[in-house]
């Protein structure tokens, strides 16, 4: 087998979506953002939310007209060449190593809220995750697809029993009456902390060809999924505001427990949000972890990186280039831990790096898709220069990657044509 099989459709397409998006910040974010506005982080999450459309339109058009699984890195490949697509697959193929074992790590931020595990038994557990992975995705994308779809509506069926629990305990009127004036400051460094639960849209593009039909589900699931997240963050923000806790920990266990303490729920506020927390966090470096296989797997068809990686399994699966990507996570967990390093630290470079990707797949948009859709490329591009404004200096490591692959990338691309002139 040399190609990929389609097998999920819209539905399972969006449950992808949407739970990449959630991820590891579903139940973080909403209070992490309130830290720094207050009741101004409602106006951020809808910002952030309306901003974001035009990207996720623009990703999800190119995906369905151009299904392939390196994604943007083809997107780019198209536009500009050679030279500048395989470079940036490659610098997405650094961020994942990285990204991916950090997501893991603070997934670890649920498992607390139900048992608290330190020391060899913390990497044990992490390592057990990469494991759970390479289960996930052994048989293929549509396994993971069907579990996620299951997931997305747990979480919305969560959301919205607290949501509808909540009309009867609005109990901090002043909160919600300050919406009116919030201080913009304070509402832009919510959106800069918010803008990370958007990131994962560009993984999607890699699983176009996993679709059973790109061309007619891929859009409609990536809107579906995007347009789903930034209600949830709203609504979870909303929840926090109305029920406030000092306690320490995740918030949303505290709100949970205090919206539904006189209902057959009680107390079991860390129970769920713990469990919800930890499989949108997986979910998240599911879709990260395939979406990588299959551009590596890609790469190596075309003589980008070895032929090694270039075998599909009996279910269509790259799993020699899976493998090579979760050894490589398993080894960068393993070194943090015995260094005592914190990943968390390495997010804003690698969010540099995705600053990048977005960018140059809304430049390679102008040039392949109608010029009817050239308002959202310029508001997606509008969009990713501010973002990169923000990370002032975080965006050296990305400028770095770039510097030190592309002349590599430009080299590879002449010996290839010299060989075949030869």
């Amino acid at each position: 087998m040399n190609q990929i099989t389609g097998t999920i459709g819209r539905w399972q397409g969006a449950g992808l979506m949407a739970t990449t998006l959630l991820g590891t910040g579903v139940f973080i974010l909403p209070q992490m953002t309130i830290a720094v506005a207050n009741s101004g982080a409602l106006l951020a999450w809808v910002i952030l939310t309306v901003a974001i459309l035009p990207v996720a339109v623009v990703f999800g058009l190119l995906a369905s007209r151009f299904p392939h699984a390196a994604g943007p890195a083809y997107f780019i490949e198209k536009a500009f060449g050679t030279t500048a697509g395989r470079t940036i697959g490659l610098i997405f193929l650094f961020v994942i190593p990285i990204g991916a074992p950090a997501a893991i790590l603070m997934t670890f931020q649920f498992m607390d809220a139900l048992v608290s595990i330190t020391g060899w038994g913390q990497l044990a557990a992490e390592l057990a995750i990469v494991l759970v992975l390479l289960v996930l995705n052994y048989r293929g994308i549509q396994v993971s697809a069907k579990l996620q779809f299951a997931l997305t509506l747990a979480i919305v069926a969560v959301v919205a029993v607290l949501f509808g629990a909540s009309g009867t305990n609005v109990s901090e009127v002043e909160t919600l009456a300050s919406l009116a004036t919030p201080e913009m400051s304070t509402v832009m460094l919510a959106m800069g902390i918010g803008f990370w639960s958007f990131l994962g849209i560009e993984a999607m593009t890699h699983l176009a060809n996993d679709f059973k039909n790109p061309k007619k589900d891929m859009l409609p699931a990536m809107m579906m999924g995007t347009v789903l997240v930034g209600i949830i963050y709203l609504i979870c923000t909303l929840l926090l505001l109305m029920v406030p806790s000092d306690k320490a920990g995740l918030a949303m266990i505290h709100t949970f427990d205090g919206l539904l303490g006189d209902m057959v729920w009680q107390g079991m506020g860390a129970q769920v949000i713990g469990i919800l927390g930890i499989a949108s966090g997986i979910a998240t470096v599911n879709v990260y972890c395939a979406s990588a296989a299959r551009l590596l797997w890609s790469f190596s068809k075309e003589g980008v990186l070895p032929r090694y990686f270039s075998q599909l399994n009996q279910f269509g699966v790259p799993l020699r280039a899976l493998m090579t990507i979760l050894v490589t996570m398993a080894v960068v967990i393993t070194l943090t831990f015995i260094t005592e390093q914190k990943l968390e630290d390495l997010i804003a470079w690698s969010n540099g790096v995705f600053v990048i990707i977005y960018l140059l797949t809304m430049l390679s948009a102008a040039k392949l898709l109608s010029k009817r859709y050239l308002p959202l490329v310029i508001g997606g591009c509008l969009f990713c220069i501010g973002v990169g404004i923000a990370l002032a200096e975080n965006m050296l490591y990305s400028f770095i990657l770039v510097l030190l692959i592309a002349p590599f990338m430009y080299w590879q691309k002449q010996h290839q044509l010299r060989k075949q002139v030869v």
